[in-house]
């Protein structure tokens, strides 16, 4: 059994932090912003990180009832939208983009509806996403129709990545998890997650250590004073283990750097982020820079591994006076700059990075039909 250290970093001073935050002129929001080609809602999104084009689906909601709906990309350069490359006209259908995996591999999941319920769930890959072209199919092992992925986690480069979902059953909340090569449409054991503050219930979160080739999970069961856990899951053999983590209530948002074996998360109580060492066994909690209550809680992580670095988003921003802030640490847990000038929404927003660049793009509300670059 690992001990955890925390070391509890209170960082104060909230004009200073501001002032910081503005040194650096050319960090934050950026002057490219994607709006879908339809003007619909989007549904999942992300940028290649080694590559020049993301990948966002919409919905755009009709007046009689039903919804246009896309898969559509775009240049992370200007915004623009590049190809509208699957769309349906008036139907209760749906598409949601899961990710852009290692070697360019866009991946789309298509919803089939009947009357009021999905009867098919069908994965779509675009291989090289720069085609702009659905070019082959995606057939991971849960049932087509009743089993929901809810997870895909970044790949960092390696070929394979992780998934988290749970089987639409009344009688089965568990959480399951299985590694997968997107682009060779291939796959590991599926395997069933079977510390109960993982279950599906309790919303935990994924991120992929490549390194180790492992799921880590962040969950909590989310009640004041409930400490959050940390899940390490073996996608080849199924071995598993669990701690608890620094946190209090609902982890809302993880990422691991795979080369470190670094884990950031962030806990809605206590308005923290927790950086953990899962090698050495040790960890430290921080309070968000200027954050004094729930409200201002960090929500979804995202990591650079090449500048190590751990970005997390804020819906209700702690170092501007309005709007949302994405906050920059180093793997240390040491803060390093805020980029203000946000609207996030109110469940994590995902932040899709392109580290090699230091940009990234962030989902923009309330419309929920635009996505806004920035600079880190």
């Amino acid at each position: 059994m690992k001990t955890w250290n925390a070391a509890i970093w209170i960082l104060a001073g909230l004009s200073a932090l501001w002032a910081d935050a503005g040194n650096a002129a050319d960090v934050g929001p950026g002057r490219a912003v994607v709006h879908s080609a339809l003007g619909g809602f989007i549904l999942g999104y992300d940028i290649d990180p080694d590559g020049t084009e993301g990948l966002l689906s919409e919905a755009l909601t009709l007046p009689g009832g039903g919804y246009d709906i896309a898969v559509e990309t775009f240049d992370q350069r200007t915004g623009a939208i590049v190809k509208v490359v699957r769309q349906q006209s008036a139907t209760d259908n749906a598409y949601a983009t899961l990710g852009i995996f290692s070697g360019h591999v866009g991946l789309v999941e298509f919803e089939h509806t009947r009357g009021l319920y999905v009867d098919r769930r069908l994965y779509s890959t675009l291989s090289p996403l720069g085609a702009n072209r659905i070019t082959g199919r995606w057939t991971p092992p849960f049932s087509a129709a009743a089993d929901i992925i809810t997870s895909a986690a970044a790949s960092q480069g390696s070929a394979e990545s992780a998934f988290l979902g749970f089987k639409n059953s009344v009688s089965d909340f568990s959480s399951y998890v299985f590694g997968s090569n997107v682009g060779a449409n291939t796959f590991g054991p599926l395997i069933q997650v079977t510390d109960p503050v993982f279950d599906a219930n309790n919303s935990p979160v994924m991120a992929y250590d490549s390194g180790a080739n492992q799921a880590v999970l962040g969950g909590s069961y989310g009640c004041y004073g409930c400490p959050t856990r940390i899940g390490l899951v073996d996608l080849a053999t199924g071995t598993q283990s669990s701690f608890t983590g620094l946190g209090i209530g609902f982890v809302n948002g993880i990422a691991v750097d795979s080369e470190t074996h670094i884990a950031c998360t962030t806990s809605e109580i206590d308005f923290s982020v927790e950086f953990y060492d899962l090698v050495a066994g040790t960890g430290k909690i921080v309070v968000l820079p200027g954050a004094t209550n729930q409200a201002q809680s960090g929500g979804a992580v995202a990591v650079d591994p090449i500048n190590k670095l751990f970005l997390v988003g804020q819906e209700f921003s702690s170092t501007a006076f309005t709007g949302s802030s994405i906050h920059v640490f180093d793997e240390n847990g040491n803060y390093i700059e805020s980029l203000n000038g946000f609207r996030l929404p109110a469940s994590p927003a995902y932040m899709a990075l392109n580290p090699g660049q230091r940009t990234g793009y962030v989902i923009v509300t309330p419309a929920l039909t635009s996505l806004q670059s920035f600079r880190y």
